[in-house]
């Protein structure tokens, strides 16, 4: 009997009786804004507003103005629980994606009957098409542009269709069969995918696919260098999952969607064509951004036509609170593979493992484990450092520790910042470079010396590694080992 295919589905189905992974209630909520509010305390985490918490993901069955949707939120909150939906230990993610890039399994397109994200069709040519009814996308906070697509996976092409690539887009509903897209300048394929029709003035044709297989949408984030132009990182899903990603024909544009997800959206990014995009709102405020604080309303969004909407029969539309730890797992996990690559490869052997953590948002902060073997490593975890910002423009801070530190442990972390580390010394400070523009602090009036444009920051460096020569008199006090230490709890 063949296998069955990997979806969203097949992964719930194998953490719902765990408590602790998963919990669904039956209670109404309002998609604009309380959906993400009771999921702030429940299990958000990350650099949300306190109080909130690791938890559970919630499958929310009863959503105002959806009688037909369900709203999945914090699928991927949990590095335990990604690590159990991939059937791997969560301290060694980074490494196991890292193996998978290096190993892409291709998708394949299955036929219409296999494909069950067109069970239900709805186009725009329908009367009373609007994605605002058919589409159960929730409003993070009171202040919010509009309802956003969170965790939308865009696939496009090259005009030519050499190329094929997936990327994951801030998209806020603007209009019955309107989108704003925040396609960030630099670095995503398809922003090059786009630039390219734009100059022929010709819509772009993409599909928008919500609702996946938690390997899918990790593995969309990987960025260049990790993943050159052409590469398509649904080859890492595949590797992951050693199955193909299955694709089918889009049924209103000329291009693929992936064949199992919940809900997919058809339609061109539109040349020459912009939104403003808080036109219906004017807050001046888009959504919560992974640093904590309420992104700006972009003036000029690119524009998405949608010509039409298809899903699963009882279908799972599934969102992401933008500060959430959610994020931490999307971008933090294959930033670390992408660091872990480059360093193995410029010095292999030296740096063990590497965690970005929630305090960082998964982009802004890593904490790299040095090896050091002889005095002739010695200052090589500061190179470490340096690769770690080549692999990963929008890093910021760079925390280096020692073998014994556990760098999934914030505490043990900041231990060794207060006990092997000398500001005067162990402290790099680099200028004038480029970063993420979603840092507040990266604005020229913060600091005009060094910040000419905004996006551009100092990076940090904390060397918390003990001096080579120094190793015996900075060893932990040692404790007895009990193995069988569980059996006092009986």
């Amino acid at each position: 009997m063949a296998e069955q295919p990997w979806d969203l589905r097949r992964v719930l189905a194998e953490i719902k009786d765990d408590p602790k992974q998963y919990h669904e209630t039956d209670v109404e909520v309002d998609p604009e804004a309380e959906l993400a509010g009771v999921y702030r305390y429940v299990g958000a985490g990350g650099t949300v507003e306190r109080p909130t918490q690791e938890g559970p993901a919630m499958m929310f069955n009863n959503v105002k103005g959806f009688p037909d949707t369900r709203v999945l939120i914090g699928l991927m909150a949990s590095r335990r629980r990604v690590g159990k939906m991939f059937h791997h230990d969560y301290q060694t993610l980074g490494q196991y994606l890292n193996e998978a890039v290096s190993n892409p399994v291709a998708p394949v397109t299955v036929a219409e009957q296999d494909a069950p994200a067109h069970e239900v069709v709805y186009k725009a040519t329908d009367e009373g098409f609007d994605i605002r009814k058919l589409v159960a996308a929730p409003t993070n906070t009171p202040v919010d542009a509009g309802p956003y697509i969170t965790v939308g996976v865009v696939f496009g092409s090259s005009m030519d269709k050499s190329k094929s690539d997936v990327t994951i887009h801030r998209m806020v509903l603007e209009d019955k069969d309107k989108l704003g897209i925040y396609i960030m300048p630099g670095g995503r394929h398809i922003g090059a995918f786009a630039e390219e029709y734009e100059q022929a003035n010709k819509p772009m044709p993409i599909t928008i696919n919500i609702g996946l297989d938690p390997a899918v949408t990790i593995g969309a984030t990987f960025e260049p260098p990790t993943t050159p132009f052409g590469y398509n990182e649904l080859g890492v899903a595949g590797a992951i999952r050693h199955q193909a990603v299955q694709l089918v024909d889009g049924v209103t544009v000329d291009e693929k969607a992936i064949a199992r997800s919940e809900y997919t959206l058809e339609g061109y990014i539109m040349p020459n064509e912009r939104i403003q995009e808080d036109i219906n709102t004017h807050t001046g405020k888009a959504m919560p951004e992974f640093p904590g604080y309420d992104g700006d309303a972009n003036p000029a969004l690119q524009v998405i036509k949608v010509t039409a909407v298809t899903h699963r029969k009882n279908a799972i539309m599934q969102s992401v609170i933008g500060p959430s730890e959610e994020h931490v797992s999307m971008a933090g996990i294959p930033t670390e593979a992408s660091i872990l690559q480059l360093v193995n490869r410029a010095i292999p052997g030296k740096v063990t493992n590497v965690y970005n953590p929630p305090a960082g948002g998964g982009k802004l902060m890593t904490i790299m484990q040095i090896h050091k073997e002889n005095e002739a490593d010695e200052g090589i975890q500061r190179q470490a450092a340096l690769l770690a910002f080549s692999a990963f423009k929008e890093l910021k801070t760079v925390i280096l520790v020692d073998e014994d530190v556990d760098i999934f442990d914030m505490n043990d972390v900041i231990w060794t910042i207060n006990t092997r580390f000398q500001a005067d010394q162990d402290l790099m400070v680099l200028s004038g470079m480029r970063n993420h523009p979603l840092d507040p602090s990266e604005r020229p009036q913060y600091d005009p010396k060094s910040i000419r444009f905004r996006g551009m920051s100092s990076k940090l460096v904390i060397d918390g590694t003990v001096p080579f020569d120094m190793k015996d008199q900075f060893e932990r006090a040692q404790f007895k080992d009990v193995p069988d230490w569980q059996k006092y709890l009986k």
